[in-house]
């Protein structure tokens, strides 16, 4: 199933995707799901960030970069730099390469804390594209990953969160700028998984519905120019489309 936040004449809705329209629903986090009877066709649809989050999280995977003796780490990224299908990506200047990072996102759909390898996919509501967009260049100076991370919409998520992911651990990510294949990957690639993301991450941080776990670039950061256009597609998701500013 997908599930978008779309706008509508009445406001921000999320909806579901049925029969070649989008129809409204009171609130994606809740089961069942009541409909409001409203619909919007999937032609006419503006489609927004999937979620609204209060906390997005990025995972480091040390064993790919040195001899850390985590394995995995975890760091915030600024809800303010999320954005929507379409939203164009304000790239720093001055500031060194940009790079686009496609990714595969993790939606939390009830309240997550210490979760086990059991049980932590029963605490997610789904799956969506995410482009975790980098100054790269301030990596080397920043450890703390904010300088190179904290631009105006550094983060665009969607187009949808898919509820039905076959596999999210074998999930094909690919990135094209301006219709050419950059980078073939997928989250296959990551040298921790995407449960041992979440048992990690809640640990620390009790996460809410809503929350959103980047799962890490596996190898598919690209650099970009202003002009460029960016398509992050991730199996059995969808695509992401962006344009750098």
């Amino acid at each position: 199933m997908r599930i978008a936040r779309i706008n509508t004449a009445s406001g921000t809705r999320h909806a579901v995707e049925r029969a070649g329209s989008w129809h409204h629903i009171v609130d994606p986090f809740e089961a069942p799901l009541r409909f409001t009877g409203g619909t919007t066709p999937a032609g006419e649809a503006e489609l927004l960030a999937p979620v609204a989050p209060a906390v997005v999280v990025g995972i480091g995977h040390n064993l790919t970069l040195n001899d850390h003796p985590l394995p995995i780490q975890a760091w915030h990224k600024s809800v303010h730099t999320v954005a929507g299908p379409g939203d164009r990506i304000v790239a720093a200047r001055g500031r060194g390469t940009v790079n686009v990072e496609g990714e595969l996102a993790v939606v939390i759909g009830k309240q997550a804390a210490d979760l086990t390898a059991e049980n932590a996919l029963d605490h997610v509501l789904g799956y969506t594209c995410v482009n975790d967009v980098t100054n790269v260049d301030q990596n080397a100076v920043d450890e703390r990953n904010f300088q190179g991370k904290a631009g105006v919409n550094y983060t665009p998520l969607g187009p949808w969160i898919e509820t039905a992911l076959p596999d999210p651990e074998r999930a094909g990510i690919d990135v094209f700028v301006n219709g050419v294949a950059k980078a073939n990957s997928g989250t296959f690639n990551l040298p921790s998984s995407v449960v041992d993301c979440l048992v990690y991450v809640t640990s620390w941080l009790t996460l809410e519905p809503g929350d959103v776990v980047m799962t890490g670039a596996p190898g598919t950061a690209v650099p970009v120019e202003p002009g460029d256009r960016v398509d992050i597609v991730v199996e059995g998701v969808g695509t992401l489309t962006s344009a750098v500013g």
